[in-house]
């Protein structure tokens, strides 16, 4: 048996007494074919990880932070932001099932050209310098034989470890940053 080199690997010269049962029209469309299978096989399996992953959906605001005439902080939603202003990034969590979800974690990066200001909802946040370890809030690093609170600038991202969402509701986390 030889392959035949104008072809893909998988389609061998077929022997004297084999004759094939697919017509030759198909054999030169069948990549054509087996990509459209192998797409829609794609597609079934990433829709229904996609129905499991809706469980939790999420939404992702940005504020800018003022501050009213009675001196309380107002949010007003922004998609653009000047240089020095105070923006809060708030993520609502909402359960879509009828049953509770228990024990998840989620993880927000800090957003680039801002830097985080050490103001996050709930204040039980974990920081991560790396994007993989998380730590309780401050970070703290040795220097010099001492321990001394890693400057707010290096954080990358924030995490919390939410402990139960009730069937149909929602949880918010959110932090504050400072537009560089």
């Amino acid at each position: 048996m030889t392959a035949v080199i104008s072809r893909p690997m998988f389609y061998i010269k077929p022997l004297r007494f084999w004759q094939p049962v697919l017509p030759k029209a198909f054999l030169k469309y069948s990549n054509v074919y087996l990509a459209a299978v192998l797409s829609s096989i794609l597609l079934a399996m990433t829709a229904t990880t996609a129905q499991a992953n809706d469980a939790l959906k999420m939404t992702l605001t940005a504020s800018k932070v003022v501050t009213n005439n009675q001196g309380e902080r107002v949010y007003i939603p922004v998609n653009t932001a000047k240089i020095g202003s105070l923006i809060q990034y708030k993520a609502t969590y909402s359960n879509t099932l009828n049953t509770a979800i228990q024990n998840t974690t989620v993880t927000l990066p800090i957003p680039a050209n801002t830097e985080f200001t050490g103001e996050a909802y709930p204040p039980s946040a974990q920081a991560s310098l790396d994007y993989y370890t998380y730590r309780d809030l401050p970070l703290m690093r040795m220097v010099e034989g001492k321990l001394v609170e890693v400057p707010f600038s290096e954080y990358k991202s924030l995490r919390w470890d939410i402990k139960y969402i009730p069937p149909h509701k929602s949880v918010n986390v959110a932090f504050n940053t400072i537009v560089h």
